[in-house]
């Protein structure tokens, strides 16, 4: 009888867990370059006297959706999306390379190149300073050209952009590192300005998920339920 209970009850909190993910990669479908959280529940076996027939179900996010979100047209010559799979490298607050397809950008009062959080876009040679009142372009290649006064453009950086060859991983903060530390910059990799990359969270794909997890926790719940009305009747047989 307890193991029905336990069973249950890791059950029900795995699908929590779940519903969890969920919620979260539905309240960052409209959030640029975000990227969908996966999960999936895995099996493990209870150890104890005897034979192992019971297993618990284990919820475990297991990295995230590497298709790129859908391409919208801003006209906006801060703002960029990355090709392919290459990432656009910042400055975390902790003061760590970090990456993100988020390439809304802006100018600080220091005239630094930051997201709109505030954070630094780094360059090949560290954060990008833009000349004050001048005129930003951004080439296909990340290369960063101001003009002031209406005279010629002149490159100021070049953004740091790259192609990780393995996953990466996602930290609290939103942002996304190398499993190994920072990753080289790649000079093949490209970009197109006046544009975002939405994100690519399936709002519907995802609604559905949610009320499969519910309709799950439900099941769970039930079972603890018939667990408890199992040990009444057996303490009535048992009793005085």
């Amino acid at each position: 009888m307890d193991r029905l209970i336990y069973l249950s009850m890791g059950g029900a909190k795995a699908t929590m867990e779940r519903q969890d993910v969920l919620a979260n990669n539905l309240a960052n479908a409209s959030t640029t370059g975000f990227r969908a959280e996966l999960q999936a529940f895995r099996a493990v076996p209870v150890r104890g006297d005897g034979a192992s027939t019971r297993v618990y179900s284990l919820e475990s996010t297991v990295g995230y959706d590497e298709q790129a979100g859908p391409l919208q047209q801003t006209g906006r010559n801060l703002d960029v999306a990355m090709r392919g799979k290459s990432w656009l490298a910042v400055q975390s607050l902790d003061g760590t390379e970090a990456y993100t397809r988020a390439g809304a950008m802006e100018i600080n009062s220091e005239g630094v190149l930051v997201t709109p959080s505030g954070l630094p876009v780094l360059g090949d040679g560290g954060p990008i300073t833009v000349p004050a009142n001048a005129t930003v372009n951004i080439g296909a290649d990340g290369t960063v050209s101001a003009a002031s006064n209406g005279g010629k453009p002149q490159a100021i950086g070049r953004l740091k952009m790259v192609t990780p060859e393995t996953p990466l991983t996602r930290g609290t903060d939103g942002l996304f590192r190398g499993a190994d530390g920072d990753l080289p910059a790649d000079q093949s990799a490209r970009l197109q300005d006046g544009a975002l990359e939405g994100s690519n969270v399936s709002t519907v794909e995802t609604m559905v998920q949610m009320i499969s997890a519910a309709r799950q926790f439900e099941q769970q719940m039930k079972m603890l339920q018939t667990a408890e009305q199992k040990e009444q009747s057996a303490t009535k047989l048992l009793g005085p």
